[in-house]
């Protein structure tokens, strides 16, 4: 069923636009938030944007994830021996710690020096499972 999706004229390329799309929702809104962390657009209110911000990018993260899974489903055992591929699941998962450690010590509400080296490296981070992604297929 699933290898139908890479095999279907648009379906894949499809696939490939809603991940992209996820992307750029996630990996915008969070430099939106980090600028804000940095202290650029101080009238804004941390939290209105934040709040704002954060729900795209949890919608754009939604897209990535589930086109992603789509993805994957149409060739897991080659994606799985991709190292790459592996490291992208790797920065994945310590995207998603560092966004709990963020949030569960209130580093919206602090905005000190931790708060700001974990907004950067969240943003290296996402920039890396971008480029994870596009050398998945080269590899």
């Amino acid at each position: 069923m699933f290898a139908d999706l890479k095999t279907h004229v648009w379906a894949y390329p499809a696939l490939e636009v809603v991940h992209i799309v996820g992307i750029a929702l996630l990996l915008g809104n969070l430099v939106l938030l980090e600028l804000r962390v940095f202290g650029r657009g101080a009238a804004l209110p941390v939290r209105d944007l934040a709040r704002l911000s954060l729900s795209v990018a949890l919608c754009g993260f939604g897209l990535a994830a589930a086109s992603g899974l789509l993805m994957f489903a149409t060739q897991p055992a080659e994606l799985l021996s991709n190292r790459v591929f592996t490291l992208k699941m790797l920065l994945l998962m310590l995207a998603g710690c560092n966004a709990a450690w963020f949030h569960g010590r209130g580093s919206l509400a602090r905005l000190d020096g931790l708060a700001r080296a974990q907004m950067l490296a969240s943003t290296v981070v996402w920039l890396a499972v971008v480029v994870c992604g596009r050398w998945i297929a080269y590899v």
